[in-house]
């Protein structure tokens, strides 16, 4: 049990799915995306999960509005110490080529990690196709560029697959994975299916565990009794409450966890802190 150790947040702010018509809440240009950002610095989140859209407001894998967010971020108070991460998903694009993109962005306009979904899977009315060549590529590319993969597991087969990238030399220990519970075809917050995976990952990883939708607050709680930290976002869910009477706000879903956390008596661990585990260097 992790009760009493710091731990860390990281926010999903954005993503593939929600749109304006969903929520007003949701951050979609630029300035929107940069000013959620600045507010999540101030309440101490050490870790930035981004997705940028295009001028329709359509996820994009061009790496030219990625660079743009990360440079603006890292101009933040806060921002250098700030772990900014980017999306290669798959969700949009199965191709190697055109996910790839974002990992040759230099200079302040690098991340520090870049996402690596560890199978294909179905979402309720998508599916997100990741082939094993093609995150073997996509992990070798991170680490020739020296990005750390953040390493997404929806199931056992998931963190199995993370041995297995790990004994190829392709990913290097301390593993970064976020574990997201509640997908309709894959593990849920329950538990028993958050211990199997657990005890599947690599030992030593550094966990943050995440809940889609109406099950984002039970698997934060999850995180918290059970890991080293949480994802939290507007990504992964748009309302506040399960009855979705009340619409979230990327800052409201962190005060929450917060107060959650302050519960447990687990503190936030300060940015450095989480870069020492991980390794980083600012």
């Amino acid at each position: 049990m992790q009760v009493g150790f710091p731990f860390f947040i990281n926010l999903a702010c954005t993503g593939v799915i929600p749109t304006r018509a969903m929520s007003p809440h949701v951050p979609i240009t630029h300035d929107e995306i940069v000013a959620d950002v600045a507010r999540a610095l101030t309440l101490g989140v050490q870790m930035m999960h981004l997705h940028a859209r295009d001028a329709e407001g359509v996820q994009t894998a061009d790496p030219e509005p990625y660079g743009r967010l990360v440079e603006a971020i890292r101009a933040l108070p806060g921002g250098r110490e700030l772990i900014v991460g980017v999306t290669t998903s798959g969700r949009r694009d199965a191709g190697f080529e055109s996910r790839a993109r974002v990992l040759d962005l230099d200079g302040d306009a690098k991340p520090d990690m870049a996402s690596l979904t560890l199978s294909s899977l179905n979402f309720v009315q998508s599916a997100s196709v990741n082939a094993p060549d093609t995150i073997r590529r996509l992990a070798q590319r991170m680490r020739e560029r020296g990005i750390r993969p953040e390493l997404e597991v929806f199931d056992v087969g998931m963190a199995n697959f993370a041995r297995v990238l790990l004994s190829e030399g392709l990913v290097q220990a301390p593993l970064y994975v976020n574990v997201l519970l509640g997908n309709i075809a894959g593990a849920q917050p329950d538990l028993l299916q958050l211990a199997a995976i657990l005890a599947a990952l690599p030992s030593g990883c550094i966990v943050a565990i995440a809940g889609l939708g109406r099950f984002q607050l039970g698997a934060n709680g999850l995180g918290l009794l059970m890991a080293n930290g949480v994802r939290v976002g507007l990504e992964d869910n748009l309302w506040f409450d399960r009855q979705r009477s009340v619409e979230a706000s990327n800052e409201s879903l962190v005060q929450r966890i917060i107060a959650q956390a302050a519960l447990w008596e687990r503190p936030l661990m300060s940015r450095t802190e989480l870069r020492n585990q991980l390794g980083m260097t600012i």
